[in-house]
């Protein structure tokens, strides 16, 4: 699984006490399971819920959750997608400690897609990336009904 370690290099990266206190943030994966079909291939994918704690955090929660979203459009997207996904893919819970520190538990549904490919009497194993985001649709500047201009 490559997305947990992912996750934990962008908020390394964007959260101050992170970068300067690694070890105040803790993942662990829970519910885990591998899908597989009877297919010609061994390929699966995984399904698990991530759980991050971040522990002793004096700022803004804010400052955590923008860049786990800004993370999850790119590497998860399906959890902004459907309504469903939107109330359950992303939830977290806060233990306050003082006025000033709280422990935040953020609990990410995520998904991993692998490829297993047999070439020459040996497996090889490949994790694939999201689809790419859609394009986005530009609007029409002129509008033709049966070869006839409508508007614009």
């Amino acid at each position: 699984m490559l997305k947990p370690a992912q996750l934990r290099q962008a908020l390394t990266a964007s959260v101050p006490l992170l970068q300067n206190n690694p070890d105040n943030l803790h993942l662990f994966i829970d519910n885990g399971r591998v899908v597989s079909t009877l297919a010609a291939s061994l390929s699966f994918e995984y399904q698990y819920q991530l759980n991050l704690v971040i522990t002793d955090y004096a700022g803004d929660a804010d400052l955590i959750m923008v860049p786990v979203l800004a993370w999850l459009r790119e590497n998860q997207p399906d959890i902004m997608a459907t309504e469903h996904k939107r109330q359950t893919g992303f939830t977290f819970k806060v233990d306050v400690l003082s006025d000033t520190l709280s422990d935040i538990s953020i609990d990410l549904q995520l998904t991993e897609r692998v490829i297993v490919k047999e070439q020459n009497g040996a497996l090889h194993v490949d994790h694939v990336p999201e689809p790419p985001m859609p394009e986005a649709i530009t609007r029409p500047a002129v509008l033709y009904a049966n070869n006839e201009r409508i508007s614009g």
